[in-house]
């Protein structure tokens, strides 16, 4: 093998890298030998005989294949968790969540006339109040209190 440790070392400065990144075309060594000045490498370099590989990086391939996993419920055993249950899914986040869902439906209803202003103020008071589970159990118990009213 022909010395070109110069030649290399040169090409890393004009390609922006790492000596070791540097490649050589086996093909061309004894082209490379003879190109001395930095304009010599530089034609090599536009011609292809001499190039940098590609930077190694940290392959996403095993925490892709983790996330799946856990979409479907594995990796989240106790020996996982740190934090108390109410700190991994906040009771408030719940409630927001679910007295958004009833206002929007009570908002709804009151627009196309199913329900009249006095109806929608004493239903979103008691939605306010905690008094639904659901949107659904909200439109069981309004049929009751319908019921009730007539």
């Amino acid at each position: 093998m022909s010395d070109v440790a110069s030649q290399k070392r040169v090409a890393a400065a004009i390609l922006k890298c790492g000596v070791n990144r540097v490649w050589f075309d086996p093909a061309r060594i004894s082209d490379i030998e003879n190109a001395i000045s930095r304009e010599d490498l530089k034609g090599l370099i536009t011609e292809g005989v001499i190039k940098a590989r590609q930077k190694k990086g940290v392959s996403r391939g095993r925490a892709r294949a983790r996330i799946a996993q856990r979409s479907y419920g594995h990796r989240k055993g106790a020996g996982r968790r740190k934090g108390a249950a109410g700190a991994r899914n906040p009771s408030k986040t719940a409630w927001v969540q679910k007295i958004r869902a009833i206002r929007k439906v009570l908002v709804e209803l009151r627009a196309a006339g199913t329900i009249d202003r006095h109806m929608y103020r004493i239903l979103y008071r008691k939605a306010a109040g905690g008094q639904f589970r659901s949107v659904a159990h909200m439109k069981a118990q309004m049929e009751i209190l319908a019921g009730r009213m007539k």
